[in-house]
């Protein structure tokens, strides 16, 4: 398995040096920390959502599932209508883009924490309960999204159409620190739990009676969840269609290759693994469609297509098993 890691960081070292080194014209004292700021958001936003997504996956037991199927996407938009509504064109433009991205934050953290605490007690700790409630609650943040959208005129609807998608363009660097800051330590944590993640993929009652009780190791986990994802979506926007698709993908094609990259049940392998070829998948995809195609297409798109048919593949596969 070392090996293979090794062969996904050569892959991922090859795609950062294209994209920062290919088509490379121009002064070199502004290119060069242009695209150094955006590889950057690239390699922080697709290393928390890849590893997001693999511990979501152990807790539901489920490589289907990823942490958007909890209303994360949706909780974003609904927080941007939200602030548009009440503030107008002029009034959103006039926050800063740190006041901006503690707001998004904020509420994506908090109220996720306190989705998930209050969800897990009504389940009962039935994490598949936990995760049906989570879909219907993300249903109800999106059919609210809606309503709100319809009262809104069409420049402020335009506003909210352009700041709903991911964004990799422009990148503030201020908050670039700011989820470094958030999601560094947030990853740390993680792979602190590996050993423990490996004993929770077991059962909750095999874990039970190795010592390590699920219901606590399942609230760390939840929280780190919501750190990580709440960080990348505050940083460049929701990956799903417009924050209101019915799940964002990346998480599931940067799982479900890393899961064939490195076929194995220990987290101190898969955790590497996903967060390396979620880094290849965005960096590599961004590579492509910058420097090589030279289209304008945001990558999101692609990502979608390809998602969806990487989610009908698994799903087929587990019915034909």
């Amino acid at each position: 398995m070392a090996q293979r890691l090794a062969w996904l960081a050569l892959a991922l070292a090859v795609c950062t040096a294209g994209y920062m080194g290919l088509g490379l014209t121009g002064p070199l004292d502004f290119i060069l920390p242009f695209r150094a700021t955006k590889l950057a958001a690239l390699l922080l936003v697709a290393v928390a959502l890849a590893v997001a997504t693999v511990l979501f996956q152990t807790l539901t037991a489920n490589r289907i599932l990823t942490p958007s199927l909890m209303g994360f996407d949706a909780l974003y938009v609904l927080v941007l209508t939200g602030m548009i509504y009440g503030s107008g064109v002029t009034g959103y433009a006039g926050l800063s883009a740190l006041a901006l991205f503690v707001i998004n934050l904020g509420a994506m953290a908090g109220l996720g924490l306190l989705i998930f605490t209050g969800l897990m007690r009504l389940a009962r700790r039935d994490m598949m309960r936990l995760v049906l409630s989570g879909i219907v609650l993300g249903m109800s943040i999106s059919a609210l999204s809606q309503f709100l959208q319809r009262l809104i005129d069409p420049s402020e609807y335009q506003l909210l159409q352009a700041v709903s998608f991911a964004r990799f363009t422009q990148v503030e660097p201020l908050l670039l620190g700011l989820s470094a800051l958030t999601i560094l330590p947030a990853l740390v944590l993680s792979w602190r739990l590996r050993h423990r993640l490996d004993v929770l993929a077991l059962g909750r009652e095999t874990a039970q009676s190795l010592g390590e009780p699920p219901q606590r190791l399942q609230r760390q986990a939840l929280l780190l969840i919501c750190v990580l994802v709440g960080s990348a979506t505050a940083l460049v926007g929701p990956f799903a269609s417009g924050g209101g698709g019915p799940s964002s993908f990346f998480g599931l094609i940067a799982a479900a290759f890393a899961y064939r990259a490195t076929p194995s049940h220990r987290h101190a392998i898969l955790l590497p693994s996903a967060a390396l070829t979620g880094a290849i998948i965005l960096v590599g995809g961004q590579l492509v469609m910058e420097r090589v195609l030279h289209l304008a297409t945001p990558l999101t798109v692609v990502i979608e297509l390809i998602g969806g048919a990487t989610f009908l593949y698994l799903l087929l596969k587990r019915r034909a098993a």
